[in-house]
Formats: structure tokens, sequence, C-alpha cells
């Protein structure tokens, strides 16, 4: 990490998450300590990335037990409304899943099955870590990972609370001297990469250049970058990976220009019980978030949006994916189900 988590796990009471809502400007944090707390937060994205997500659903279930008790119907209420707040992303609902069985295997009395929902909390914090450093380590020298590269939305610690997935990639080849600059594409509507990525490529020392997501294609096209690196917030049977809205494009742009395309992600953002990306459900946003932005408005009330916050790319665009057992090379179906099985 850099100086910064974004979030703390508080046994008994409840958790700290970092407000990236309020980044750059604020560092914030936020104390929650209600399941309703907790799905706001994941709602308004107040704390986000695929990782974090699986984090925080287990930490919002050990917040179900003090404060709706550890049984098991107020424990399955409580998982529903969590688990309805961000459907793309398999992560928080796989976390949430296992912090069910998890509880299920514990003591019968109460106190036992609150302890229990804590300690896996903390448990899966913890193995996200270590996941996040592998990923990095097994990334590091993937092709075209040289001069510069590109990379979309945000991936780094605020996205998983380690070191993330894709920028941390970017992170350690920087520091093994392979990679000099990382562009970040500023990403519409709610600009996770010129908010988010650039604050933390800053926490890293590494150079930045932000670009309006409209120039990433002629980024590409120019020879800039040697490689475009993101993560994904699922990743389909057959290697079909959901991204944030503007991933798909990258790809393709990238495929016609011979440049290696990656997803970086770790094994629990696989679903091998979805076969391909046109089964993946895709998230759609309020108008707000395209109409203006913090409280402006910039276009006129009345007119339709179109504001998906997800998009799938095809496997047969994807170089390789990055996972913490090692980087998968297509066919992807053997691949992932020899990871997943």
């Amino acid at each position: 990490m850099s100086g910064f988590t974004p979030i703390r796990i508080l046994p008994g009471e409840g958790i700290e998450v970092l407000d990236q809502t309020r980044l750059p400007q604020e560092e914030r944090y936020l104390r929650l300590s209600t399941v309703a707390e907790v799905a706001e937060a994941i709602r308004s994205l107040r704390v986000r990335g695929a990782p974090l997500l699986g984090v925080t659903g287990a930490c919002g279930m050990a917040i179900a037990g003090e404060e709706r008790g550890a049984g098991p119907e107020a424990l399955a209420e409580s998982a529903a409304e969590l688990k309805a707040t961000r459907p793309t992303a398999v992560d928080l609902g796989a976390m949430i899943d296992e912090a069910l069985v998890a509880v299920a295997a514990a003591s019968g009395d109460e106190e036992g099955r609150r302890a229990a929902l804590w300690r896996f909390a903390e448990r899966a914090l913890a193995r996200q870590r270590e996941r996040d450093a592998a990923l990095a380590r097994h990334g590091r020298d993937l092709p075209g990972l040289e001069g510069a590269v590109l990379t979309h939305c945000n991936t780094g610690g605020l996205a998983t609370g380690g070191a993330g997935t894709a920028l941390a990639v970017i992170a350690e080849a920087w520091r093994a001297g392979r990679i000099e600059r990382c562009y970040a594409t500023e990403t519409r509507p709610l600009l996770q990469g010129a908010r988010l990525t650039m604050w933390e490529l800053g926490a890293l020392g590494i150079p930045g250049t932000l670009l309006p997501d409209t120039a990433a294609a002629s980024l590409i096209a120019s020879g800039r970058g040697g490689a475009v690196v993101t993560g994904a917030d699922r990743i389909a049977a057959n290697g079909d990976g959901a991204n944030k809205v503007g991933t798909y494009g990258l790809a393709a742009v990238a495929a016609r220009h011979g440049v290696p395309f990656y997803l970086a992600a770790p094994a629990s953002t696989f679903d091998g019980a979805t076969p391909s990306g046109e089964a993946i459900p895709i998230e759609f946003r309020g108008d707000d978030e395209v109409g203006g932005f913090g409280g402006e408005r910039w276009s006129p009330d009345g007119g339709g949006v179109y504001n998906p916050a997800f998009d799938v790319t095809p496997a047969d665009l994807i170089a390789g994916i990055v996972t913490e057992s090692g980087v998968l090379r297509p066919p992807y179906g053997p691949a992932i189900a020899a990871l997943t099985g």
C-alpha cells in the first residue's frame, strides 16, 4: 500500500471506508455500522472495485449479524439486500455466500456466529492483499509492458484493499524499470481514471498522463503505448470479460493495431456458472451521471440516456489474463476450468 487503505475493519462495531466519491479533493473516511449504510456506500460508489466489493460484502454480513442478529433468516435477508446493490461484479455475491457458509459452520450460539462473521471478513481482506501481491508479480514481465502502457478506470488499491490488480501489475513493471509512463483514461461518466487512478499514480510515484476517453483510440494507433491493461468485474467460463464500459472499445482498437490487451483479475472474479459474456448481467445506472457531475447539470432535462456501467470484451481480443496463480493464455475455457475447478 502507499500510505492509504480504502477499508478498515472494526470488529464488533463496523467498518470505515474511504469515500471515493470525494477523491481527489478530500480524503474522507465514513463509519458504516448498519446494513443500509453499507448498501448505500456500495450503490453510490463510495466503495467500489470488484475485489473490494467482495470484502465489503463480507463486512456487511458481519455488520448484519450485529445489527439484525446472526440467525439464518436475518442473514439471508441481509445477503439479498447487499447482493442487489451491484449485480455485475461477481465478487460481491460470491463473498457474501462464503460468509453464509462460514457462519453456518460456526458455534451455534449467537455470540459465536457473530464472531465467525468478523473473522471471515478479516480473513477475506488479508487473503485479497496476498492475491494482489502474487498477481502483480506474475504480470510484471508481460510482453508489451515497456515504455508506456494504457489503462482504463481504476484498478489500484482503492479497488481491492491491497495493491490492486491491473495497476499493481503496472506498478511492478515500473519498479522493475520496464515502463516509464502510464496513460490513464478519464473514464466517463464518473471519472474514476481522472479522479482515482491519477491520484494513485501520484501516490506510487509513477509518471501519469491523463487523456479523454475519446482520445484513447488515437493514442493506441500512435504507437505510444506498448500494451493495454485493465481489470475485470466478472470473467465468464469462456474468457469473455466484463469491465468498466469503454473497455471493449480499447480491446478492439488494440487488436486492430497489434497492441496486446490484458485483463488482470483474481480467481474470485471468474464465474464458471456463466458460459459466456452474453449471460453476464450488465448494470445500468441513472441519467444524472451522464447529464452532469458533482451537482452541476450541463444537459437539458427530458432527453434519454444510455448509461451501462460495464461492457463485455470477447475472449478472442484478450492476449492474456493475469491472476494470482499465473497468466492464462488462450484457449481460455480449459485454463479457466483448471483454475477454478
